[in-house]
């Protein structure tokens, strides 16, 4: 349930690696369209040199602090779950959180990745084949592209982590949740033969972000037969998509994902309907300004 409405707010991004993170201006410029006062503060732990099991800490010093929310990133989803009062069901049955609201001392987690790559998938890549798709990643993250995917209409979804147990893990969680036979759990020396038949490729790992930059896999794997979708943003044409696209694949950048899930998440902290159209057109120029000092 969202916070009743005020026009002060205090949110942050909790997270390794952050500081590239384009979450603040999107969430403040939106905020300052509508009147707000908005504060969004970045909560890095590789900066403050602490775990990721820290981040319970955090969020109790966040609360106590008198912040309004927080959303959480890679590496804390799913170290966040036991620090947390409650779940939205979408955040239990995913069990990874990326967006935590304070309401009345409790702490509340939610999902907004879900709805985020959903609706980012739809008007990126509307008449892509989803038959099979082989998904890069069991993370937090990786469980949210899943059941967006599945709940999408995708087939089937082969999850590749380089913990074995961790994609059988989402794998089992996807096939209770969606029907036996939905999702498979695989090792990486399967993914020759999973792509060269697969429809699909997305990278939910970090890999490709400014702070863990590569590609997820080797180019080789790619083909022009395959549609390549990233959740990385920053860059938004990661090594992946520059890639696929030389190939002439049909690819899908994270940038309309952070949009949508930013949207999600600035509607739950502070009860007011955000423009998705004006923060599509800031995360254009955003990222556009960003190219232009590379």
């Amino acid at each position: 349930m969202a916070k009743d409405a005020k026009d002060s707010y205090l949110v942050g991004l909790i997270g390794s690696g952050i500081g590239p993170s384009l979450s603040p201006a999107l969430h403040e410029r939106e905020a300052g369209r509508q009147g707000l006062r908005y504060l969004y503060r970045l909560i890095d732990i590789d900066r403050l040199d602490l775990p990721p099991q820290a981040v319970g800490d955090l969020v109790r010093s966040a609360r106590d602090l008198g912040f309004d929310g927080l959303n959480i990133t890679h590496p804390c989803k799913q170290t966040v779950l036991a620090h947390l009062d409650t779940l939205s069901p979408q955040a239990e049955a995913l069990g990874a959180v990326n967006t935590v609201v304070f309401d009345h001392g409790r702490a509340v987690g939610h999902n907004t990745d879900v709805t985020g790559f959903a609706a980012s998938f739809a008007r990126g890549l509307p008449d892509a084949p989803l038959e099979h798709v082989v998904q890069l990643g069991a993370g937090g993250a990786g469980a949210a592209v899943a059941h967006a995917l599945l709940t999408l209409g995708a087939g089937r979804i082969t999850v590749v982590d380089p913990l074995g147990e961790r994609a059988a893990g989402l794998a089992d969680v996807l096939n209770r949740h969606f029907g036996t036979d939905r999702a498979a759990g695989a090792a990486s020396d399967a993914l020759p033969a999973l792509l060269s038949r697969a429809d699909g490729l997305v990278n939910a790992t970090p890999t490709g972000m400014a702070a863990h930059p590569g590609m997820p896999l080797s180019a080789g794997l790619l083909h022009p037969g395959l549609w390549v979708a990233e959740v990385v943003y920053r860059p938004l044409e990661t090594e992946l998509l520059r890639a696929a696209r030389a190939l002439g694949c049909p690819v899908l950048d994270g940038g309309g994902m952070a949009v949508f899930q930013a949207a999600d998440a600035f509607r739950l902290f502070t009860g007011r309907e955000p423009d998705c159209v004006r923060m599509l057109a800031d995360m254009a120029e955003l990222a556009g300004a960003v190219g232009t000092r590379r």
